[in-house]
């Protein structure tokens, strides 16, 4: 069954174009019943053909696209389970400013940050777009690291783990029976290794 703008009428809600038609006394109507245009929300008629929009939607399909293969090859890898999580963020902040740097070399060999499309439209190059999300990204995440204060909770962690090992040592020497002088060598050289550890 075709429409106004000659599209079919879209039996899924979420593909419909979300643009309504004109009521009475310029009130809002009818909810429009054609398809929306791939990676927009709106159809030809509702500004789906302008060049802004149309570029908008491709980086969005195309965005969706790496997502979905990004989690078909995450479905098949054997991902292990966070077992210290501060350590797990402390590693991503790594991550994250890497490919901000990445992006940084990408965006600084670009002649022009923009370009004309076969429109006659500016359109900004994906390069930067994605080294001004890097740049959020890092911020967030280092900003939740000073929130959180990971440093100083490895820190205190180590030592927690330091006075726990000492104390398995110990026990140890206690029950082979080394005391005195002897016990107290062997911890040191104990406290030595953990501390180069």
């Amino acid at each position: 069954m075709a429409n106004h703008t000659g599209n079919l009428t879209s039996p899924d809600p979420e593909r419909r174009c979300t643009a309504h038609k004109k009521g009475k006394d310029g009130a809002k109507g009818e909810r429009c019943k054609a398809w929306a245009l791939k990676g927009q929300s709106v159809c030809r008629v509702h500004g789906g053909n302008a060049p802004q929009n149309r570029a908008a939607g491709e980086r969005r399909i195309a965005e969706q696209q790496l997502e979905q293969e990004t989690r078909r090859a995450l479905a098949i890898l054997d991902v292990p389970p966070v077992d210290n999580p501060l350590t797990a963020l402390s590693a991503l902040a790594g991550q994250v400013i890497a490919w901000k740097d990445a992006l940084a070399e990408r965006v600084n060999g670009l002649e022009r940050i923009r370009y004309t499309d076969d429109k006659r439209a500016e359109q900004l190059r994906s390069e930067v777009a994605l080294y001004e999300r890097a740049m959020d990204r890092a911020v967030n995440v280092l900003g939740t690291i000073g929130r959180l204060r990971i440093d100083e909770r490895l820190a205190a962690i180590s030592e927690q783990q330091a006075t726990v090992v000492i104390g398995a040592i110990e026990a140890a020497l206690a029950h082979a029976g080394v005391t005195g002088p002897a016990a107290s060598a062997a911890k040191a050289v104990a406290a030595r290794h953990l501390r180069a550890v």
